[in-house]
């Protein structure tokens, strides 16, 4: 199943499975826009409405039945819902699934690379194949610090409440950081994919809370 719909993937590329994993995830992103712009209202409305939030929660704290019809009222006034931004996230599981299968699966990227380097080793095997110095493993590398670089930029758009707890705070920064982790235990597909994927979700993060919605 997993090999047959790469080989379309790749065949819709020209044969180049980079290009064809750098085309499957701009147009899962493109897909996912409208979501993400919903995502983002909804983002904007929750910090304009976070001072009505407060009060509800001190008047209804101890009533958690009546905080939450308040809630569902609050936001249905803005025309949004308190749960409206996990769709987007739930969205992606699918593609995510779906990538991940691809890029771990023992012989759906057999023969095909990136300027080299197999896509469908991990760094390890990598080094173990060509040496710690080759093209192979810096193009790894390349990868790893572009993946690091968007990492960083994404961890500067996030905007942490200063009433949460300092450990929260710190967990909520550090969380860009879980895509250079996975790209360096997984297989160079996997790391071309998130390179992709969060470098667009940065651009987009950016665009979409620089101008009204």
């Amino acid at each position: 199943m997993i090999d047959s719909l790469v080989t379309f993937i790749i065949g819709m590329s020209g044969g180049n499975a980079a290009l064809a994993i750098v085309l499957f995830t701009v147009t899962v992103r493109l897909l996912l826009l409208p979501l993400n712009v919903r995502q983002a209202r909804t983002v904007k409305i929750r910090e304009r409405l976070a001072p009505k939030l407060r009060e509800l929660q001190k008047r209804f704290g101890r009533n958690p039945e009546r905080l939450a019809k308040e809630t569902r009222a609050l936001y249905a006034k803005e025309g949004s819902s308190p749960f409206a931004g996990f769709l987007p996230m739930l969205a992606q599981l699918p593609f995510m699934w779906l990538m991940y299968r691809v890029a771990t699966h023992p012989t759906a990227l057999a023969g095909h690379d990136l300027f080299g380097a197999p896509l469908g080793h991990q760094v390890a095997g990598l080094v173990t194949n060509y040496g710690l110095v080759s093209a192979p493993v810096l193009v790894f590398v390349l990868v790893i610090a572009l993946v690091t670089a968007v990492a960083w930029l994404s961890a500067r758009q996030i905007k942490v409440s200063e009433e949460q707890p300092e450990v929260m705070r710190r967990i909520m920064r550090l969380l860009p950081y879980g895509s250079v982790l996975a790209a360096l235990v997984l297989p160079l597909a996997a790391g071309l994919y998130l390179l992709v994927s969060t470098a667009w979700a940065t651009g987009e993060r950016a665009v979409l809370t620089s101008r009204p919605l």
